[in-house]
């Protein structure tokens, strides 16, 4: 019988009956397109119930419907859901309820992973119980065939750019967080991102991991202000499986520190990852991977140094990715020096000034230097000579670091025509002038942070608010998307106007001034942090901030706010965070019903009783998911 016929046969069976139809572990649209023609439209209340890891499908075969995501268990569904396995309907032995407590707490809402651990537990006897708990870690799953083949099965169906993307995951520690920004980049050191026209090659890679997480294989773990993902994880089972497909692969070789002395596999991978020990000093080696492409050190202990005898013999000349993690380098070593194919460079050490040799490195694209607090690093004037620059970053970002650019012979350097984030420090004795020189020469500057680096400012911090020292013209910036301004006291400040992220701290400029903000037209993002503006009173103007989406105010001396309905027309996100001198928060906002969140730490209680109020409003109104976070100190 054809395949007309069949659909035929199942249409005549089904018309004019009401049925419910479960297509359980759908991977693609194909076997929907062959059934729906069979299925008739009486319309009698008949259901179609589709059950995927991918979550953008049910849009694929409905487009205006909304797909029911299914939440991570508790850690008490989780515990009872191990009992149900384990004991049926009797009840768990109170001798073994600490043990299978643990057990369900480590499965980490993962329903399969319960299931697993529950058909193992079964087969053991139940005084081991404790002991399996004790060596319980994803390597239990690795030999459990349904879990590896579930795993394999998602993995065989993603598209082929997308399985290195994968695997590289494994590389990471497991349950420790992943920053996205860093993954990104990463990604596209290794030349897992394919270009698309009319996409930058991080709009792709965020689409990339957009697509992991839409198919359940990357957990976010912490949002940006309006929704982007700022942090990620994998489950310990899908990072066991990553890292056993990628050494069955060649892919990826994990060691740990220790291994460094006594490691004597292949020397053949093709990236190494390299994971702490509880040893300290430095770290040292002799093994040589003459093929490697990348070398990482994940989370290794701060105070174990890397010399330069080990890296000489861990560095390829082949190298493109190269992150000693915070392992702590006493001087920039020399060996980086001579990795003329490196496009990614993160290096954390005392050093403060980069050598003028980082220019033989000419197709580096992010450089990322880490320090200690305020420690701000020299670039040489040979930085202008490395054309592919993409990201200046200085970690952590403490809103005080960053690199400071050579001044001499700024007019004849080249401009860095592709560098797009950047932290930069100014020197304070020509702070508008240096600026102004220096942002003339980065043409598509996306992401912004600049603070003065003037390490007295605040003796001035009873300034008057009113001294104005100039302006700092920056609307010039037509990429300029998020911006991060720090300790320019007296400055008042020209943004571009497709900013939409900006962040201020330290400014001490009056609220008169805050209106040049409150005109941008796209800005969707704004933070204000301690000092950003003097004055108890802030009173927001007609047609100010139209667009806006996330507000915060953080540990400002603010007592009187007030605003009108328009000013708040888009705002889904409100923080107040130590602001103990505002008692009243703007009753408009009770009429603002594309607020879905108002966080409040810490603030007068008056300002706490101001939002349980506008929550009733809403409430009163129709919002009823607008969601109310309060912290208060003891």
């Amino acid at each position: 019988m054809s395949e007309d016929d069949l659909a035929e046969k199942l249409y005549q069976q089904l018309k004019g009956k009401r049925f419910v139809i479960v297509l359980d572990d759908v991977w693609d649209i194909d076997g929907w397109n062959l059934l729906k023609h069979s299925l008739p439209d009486d319309c009698n209340g008949s259901r179609v119930l589709l059950t995927s890891r991918i979550q953008n499908l049910s849009l694929q075969i409905k487009p205006n419907s909304k797909p029911h995501h299914l939440r991570s268990l508790t850690n008490k569904e989780s515990l009872e859901l191990l009992q149900k396995k384990l004991f049926a309907k009797e009840d768990c032995p109170p001798a073994l309820s600490e043990v299978v407590q643990c057990i369900a707490r480590y499965c980490k809402g993962l329903p399969l992973a319960v299931v697993l651990v529950a058909g193992i537990l079964a087969t053991t006897q139940q005084d081991c119980w404790e002991e399996v708990t004790r060596r319980l870690s994803s390597t239990i799953f690795v030999d459990n065939k349904h879990c590896m083949e579930t795993l394999e099965h998602s993995y065989n169906y993603l598209p082929d750019y997308l399985k290195p993307c994968l695997l590289y995951l494994g590389a990471f520690q497991e349950d420790r967080d992943i920053l996205v920004p860093k993954l990104l980049w990463l990604w596209i050191s290794e030349g897992f991102v394919q270009k698309t026209e009319g996409k930058s090659l991080e709009d792709v890679a965020d689409k990339y991991l957009m697509d992991l997480i839409g198919r359940s294989l990357v957990m976010p773990t912490q949002r940006r202000s309006l929704g982007g993902i700022k942090i990620c994880q994998i489950h310990d089972l899908v990072h066991e499986f990553c890292v056993v497909k990628a050494k069955e692969e060649n892919f990826l070789q994990i060691l740990n520190v220790d291994d460094l002395h006594t490691f004597n596999g292949p020397c053949n991978p093709h990236r190494l990852s390299i994971y702490p020990s509880t040893s300290e000093g430095p770290i040292k080696s002799r093994l040589f991977f003459p093929n490697l492409r990348s070398l990482l050190f994940f989370n290794c202990d701060y105070r174990q140094q890397l010399d330069g005898s080990s890296l000489k013999f861990l560095l390829s000349k082949l190298l493109r990715v190269l992150d000693l993690g915070e392992t702590v380098c006493p001087y920039f070593p020399r060996e980086v020096l001579f990795l003329v194919h490196l496009r990614y460079l993160r290096i954390k050490g005392n050093f403060g000034e980069i050598p003028s040799a980082i220019a033989n490195l000419s197709r580096l694209e992010t450089l990322a230097v880490g320090g200690f607090l305020g420690r701000n690093f020299l670039l040489p004037n040979a930085i202008w000579n490395i054309k592919t620059l993409k990201h200046l970053v200085v970690f952590p970002d403490y809103g005080s670091s960053g690199f400071k650019f050579p001044m001499d012979n700024l007019e004849g350097s080249p401009d860095l025509e592709h560098l797009e984030t950047l932290s930069l420090v100014i020197d304070p004795s020509s702070q508008s002038q240096s600026l102004q020189k220096i942002l003339s020469k980065l043409p598509i500057i996306r992401r912004l942070t600049c603070v003065n680096g003037n390490r007295n400012w605040n003796s001035k911090y009873h300034a008057s608010a009113g001294n104005h020292d100039g302006i700092l013209v920056l609307d010039y910036l037509s990429r300029l998307e998020s911006l991060k301004m720090g300790r320019f006291s007296g400055y008042e400040f020209e943004f571009p106007f497709n900013l939409r992220k900006l962040t201020l701290l330290q400014n001490r400029q009056p609220w008169s001034k805050i209106s040049a903000i409150g005109k941008l037209p796209n800005l969707e993002v704004l933070k204000l942090c301690p000092v950003s503006f003097v004055g108890e009173k802030w009173e927001m103007q007609e047609g100010e901030f139209q667009n806006l989406r996330y507000l915060k105010l953080f540990g400002l001396d603010i007592s009187w706010w007030t605003a009108s309905c328009d000013n708040f027309c888009c705002l889904e996100k409100l923080v107040l965070e130590n602001c103990f001198s505002l008692e009243e928060v703007p009753s408009c906002l009770g009429e603002t019903l594309t607020l879905d969140m108002i966080t409040v730490k810490w603030c007068h209680e008056s300002a706490v009783n101001c939002v349980k109020q506008i929550q009733q409003e809403q409430m009163d109104m129709g919002n009823k998911d607008l969601k109310i976070v309060i912290e208060q100190e003891n």
